[in-house]
């Protein structure tokens, strides 16, 4: 049989080598210190040398190129912190969750989803990479919703290794994407779990929607699970305060059933509208519109 271990990267390696150092570092620090300070070093230090700040430009070119060069850098500059302070908060577990709870949910949907959570029906939570996007789940986990995740292993398994447990100490079950993760995911469904989804990232084989007025890549999958298995398709966010450390935890009305594309533009329209709102705390680092770059290129028919 042969060996499926993946070769050695050093690269990966040393990447993780400085996660590790930087979020036991700060771990050592009080919760309110170590949040901004890990926005301010990956902002400051790691934004600059992974490439971030380019890739935020190129993106807010393609899709908002009136910006003011100002506004633009204030973005760059605010996204960056952003990320990092989601990152510290998920890896402090505990600590975050009791920031993430202490706060109520907000919304026109939040009666549909306790009638939902008391009736047992499956619910299919969605959000972006926004915020902070873990902090839904923990407000709703330590209220005793029974919320599991779907999520991508990161691409460096050196890093992915802790990340993992590190979500998992919000609050599991947890389901990575793959064979064994879906057989899971379906059995959690059907007792009446909740799942919680990103639906913001490229995604090769997904549906040519728009986002942002241009084509953007997006899995059917949420809307798809939630037709299969009569669950509410509902929209749910973790807002940053402007103190940076606390959340409006907001909970739009659920998605009408229909075909799948339609749903899925209707998620795609709900988190547009909420980042023009607030256009420093969406993660403008991911090639969002990559796939559909390829496709607005190709010749038109007559």
């Amino acid at each position: 049989m042969a060996d499926e271990t993946p070769p050695f990267d050093l690269r990966h390696w040393l990447q993780d080598r400085f996660l590790r150092g930087l979020i036991g570092g700060l771990m050592l620090l009080p919760y309110r210190w170590r949040v901004p300070l890990c926005g301010w070093a990956v902002s400051h230090v790691v934004a600059p040398v992974a490439g971030y700040r380019r890739r935020i430009r190129d993106n807010l070119a393609h899709v908002l190129p009136d910006l003011p060069k100002a506004e633009v850098e204030r973005i760059v500059r605010n996204v960056a912190d952003n990320v990092g302070r989601t990152v510290i908060e998920i890896y402090s577990g505990a600590e975050f969750v009791a920031h993430a709870v202490s706060h109520p949910l907000t919304g026109k949907g939040v009666t549909a989803l306790e009638a939902a959570h008391a009736a047992g029906r499956p619910v299919i939570l969605v959000t972006g990479h926004f915020g902070n996007y873990d902090a839904s789940r923990a407000a709703l986990i330590a209220r005793g919703y029974r919320v599991g995740a779907l999520y991508m292993p990161m691409a460096n398994p050196f890093f992915n290794a802790h990340y993992e447990r590190a979500i998992g100490s919000i609050g599991r079950p947890l389901f990575p994407r793959g064979k064994k993760g879906l057989a899971e995911m379906v059995r959690h469904l059907r007792s009446g779990g909740m799942l919680g989804m990103v639906i913001d990232q490229n995604m090769g084989h997904g549906a040519p929607l728009r986002f942002f007025g241009k084509t953007a890549l997006t899995a059917l999958s949420a809307a798809e699970l939630a037709l299969k298995y009569d669950a509410l398709l509902v929209p749910i966010y973790g807002i940053r305060g402007p103190d940076g450390l606390s959340f409006t935890i907001l909970v739009e009305e659920p998605i009408p059933p229909g075909p799948p594309e339609a749903m899925t533009q209707a998620l795609n329209d709900s988190l547009e509208a909420l980042v023009r709102q607030h256009l420093d705390q969406w993660f403008w680092i991911h090639r969002r519109w990559k796939g559909g770059q390829r496709l607005e290129a190709l010749p038109k028919d007559d």
